[in-house]
C-alpha cells in the first residue's frame, strides 16, 4: 500500500499515461489513458506479477514511472466517463468473458471527447504521428 506522502508531485504533461484499476464481475481490469490524446487502452482481467525478468520487454530506455496524484483532471474525468462506458459495453455483452475487448477498444478510441475540442482519440494520435 503506497502512503500519500510517497506519492511523486509533478507537472502534467502531454507525454504521462494515467492508470485506472476497475473491478468488473470481481475481476481486476486496467484501464490505461494517454494524457494529450486521451488514447485508451483497457485490459480485462490482469493478475499478480509473474516475475519477468527486467530486461523482457527489452531496453525501455530512460522511461520512468512515477505513481502520483493525478495531475490533469480533465483526464480523469473523461477516464471515468471510459470506465462507465467500459462497464456498460459489460453488460450489454452479458460478460466480461463475451465482450468483445479488441472491438470495444477500437471503438471507444474513436469516441468524441469534449476535453480535446470534440475530437477522437485515434485522430489525436495521427496527428501526433505526422508531427
Amino acid at each position: 500500500m503506497i502512503r500519500p506522502e510517497q506519492l511523486a508531485t509533478k507537472e502534467p504533461d502531454g507525454d504521462d499515461w494515467y492508470a485506472n484499476l476497475l473491478v468488473l464481475e470481481r475481476r481486476k481490469c486496467l484501464l490505461l489513458t494517454h494524457a494529450e490524446t486521451l488514447f485508451t487502452i483497457f485490459e480485462p482481467d490482469v493478475r499478480a506479477p509473474e516475475g519477468l525478468p527486467v530486461r523482457t520487454f527489452g531496453d525501455l530506455g530512460t522511461e520512468e514511472l512515477s505513481i502520483a496524484k493525478t495531475a490533469d483532471r480533465s483526464v480523469l474525468g473523461c477516464m471515468n466517463d471510459m470506465a462507465y462506458l467500459y462497464e456498460d459495453a459489460v453488460a450489454r455483452a452479458g460478460s466480461l468473458a463475451s465482450t468483445d475487448v479488441p472491438s470495444l477498444n477500437r471503438h471507444l478510441r474513436r469516441n468524441i471527447n469534449s476535453a480535446r475540442d470534440y475530437q477522437r482519440p485515434i485522430d489525436l494520435v495521427l496527428e501526433r504521428i505526422d508531427r
